[in-house]
């Protein structure tokens, strides 16, 4: 059994059509679904695959989501020897028990060249900035050994920690000329209010700046719109991906999100019916053609998506996805339904000339409710503005209300210098002991 090495991944430009591409991906599939039947979960579900070698005799097969990955957890999806893994990884369990994600050293150079590929184009002269998780979570170490693979700098800022503050992010962006920056959306607006408050413009005292990836977040157009004004024009680049899978999606110089389908088998399927098709708009199913340690069959991702095949010349001829979220980012208000995406895009190209960055809303009765840090001077004009949009977007009741700057995200949060302390048990006269031993 061969193993995939960075010389047998395929390369941008081995197909010339939609043809050649589906050949490459059906010599992969009897293989990838070969890796699959040493898994234990996959002994039980999938039962004779050798008949499977087309993308319709795979579309066959039964789809696997999030709750099946649970209930395999920790290790039933693992199809090679614990002394081949590399790796292992599992979600941040928000919504339940966590799944699991594991990679071999020849899966991370699979994960590695799909987010090299991303049109950002990482070289040794960049210095990296990684804002993503690292500890169980794959995205901050998918970022950084790319970074490396690269020859880049990296500065691994992680996330959701005491020690890098949103005030300690600024002071790095801007001491270390860092040159691109790996994180969520909403993190770039928290720098900005960070170096607002340290006495600095995102637009005009980070000149090394030359680009973000977003990833981890629904970025509506809106948004990114008010990120590359609030950074001076800096593009932001999105990459989609996941726990499970890491990067699925980059984007092309010509500002399309391209799905990575030389890795993988992509369906767009429709969960009421049970079929799927290659294009349309559905729910994103993967197959891995590449992945040894935990190989992927019809794995239902459960996000909204819409694929198309239009032309693009960036010449990657590969489709193109546009993400449109899941049901959890949206809610039903007398009869409509509310989308986070929708809703932002108001918000951001409404108060465009207001300074709007952070807001806040939820289904009140009958009633949405929303609240926006805005200033003193622009109060009035952005609450109108912003009522009169939504009544005539949604055909509904609102109460827009105006708080002041500080309210949704606290200056504190913004200007907290790091706080550190290692484990200790002896104090001084006037040293506070309440410190000993304890470390976060």
């Amino acid at each position: 059994m061969t193993k995939a090495s960075a010389l047998e991944l395929p390369r941008v430009g081995q197909w010339h059509d939609a043809d050649e591409l589906r050949a490459l991906q059906e010599e992969r599939i009897p293989q990838a679904l070969e890796w699959a039947a040493e898994a234990p979960y996959y002994r039980r579900t999938l039962g004779d695959t050798s008949r499977v070698r087309t993308i319709e005799d795979l579309t066959e097969l039964p789809t696997i989501t999030k709750n099946d990955l649970r209930a395999a957890y920790p290790l039933g999806l693992l199809a090679v020897s614990r002394e081949r893994l590399a790796t292992y990884h599992e979600s941040s369990g928000t919504s339940g028990r966590p799944t699991s994600s594991f990679f071999t050293a020849g899966d991370w150079l699979d994960v590695v060249d799909r987010f090299t590929r991303s049109s950002i184009g990482l070289t040794a002269s960049d210095t990296l900035l990684v804002r993503t998780p690292y500890a169980m979570l794959p995205t901050g170490h998918q970022a950084h050994q790319a970074g490396l693979h690269t020859g880049a700098t990296v500065i691994p800022a992680d996330n959701r920690t005491l020690v890098v503050t949103h005030a300690r992010i600024v002071q790095l962006l801007r001491d270390l000329d860092v040159t691109v920056a790996w994180c969520m959306p909403t993190e770039c607006l928290l720098w900005a209010a960070a170096a607002r408050e340290a006495g600095l413009r995102a637009d005009r005292d980070f000149p090394a700046l030359r680009g973000i990836m977003a990833v981890g977040e629904p970025l509506s157009p809106a948004r990114r719109d008010l990120i590359q004004r609030v950074w001076g024009g800096v593009p932001v680049v999105q990459d989609y991906g996941s726990t499970e899978t890491g990067s699925l999606a980059g984007e092309c110089a010509q500002g399309r999100l391209h799905l990575w389908t030389d890795r993988f088998v992509a369906e767009v399927l429709d969960p009421a019916t049970g079929r799927s098709s290659a294009t349309g708009t559905g729910q994103l199913t993967i197959t891995t053609l590449y992945r040894e340690a935990m190989p992927l069959v019809r794995y239902n991702l459960e996000d909204q998506v819409r694929i198309s095949t239009p032309d693009c010349d960036c010449g990657w001829r590969l489709p193109v996805i546009e993400v449109l979220g899941r049901d959890a980012t949206s809610c039903m208000l007398g009869g409509t339904r509310i989308t986070q995406s929708a809703l932002e895009g108001l918000v951001y190209t409404r108060l465009a000339d207001q300074g709007v960055m952070f807001w806040r809303a939820r289904a009140a009765g009958t009633t949405l409710e929303i609240e926006l840090e805005v200033a003193d001077e622009h109060r009035g004009g952005a609450e109108d503005a912003l009522d009169e949009a939504v009544r005539d977007r949604f055909g509904i009741d609102c109460r827009i209300r105006g708080v002041p700057i500080g309210s949704l995200v606290p200056i504190e949060a913004l200007t907290r210098q790091p706080e550190f302390v290692k484990p200790r048990n002896l104090f001084g006269a006037g040293e506070d002991w309440n410190k000993a031993v304890t470390y976060w």
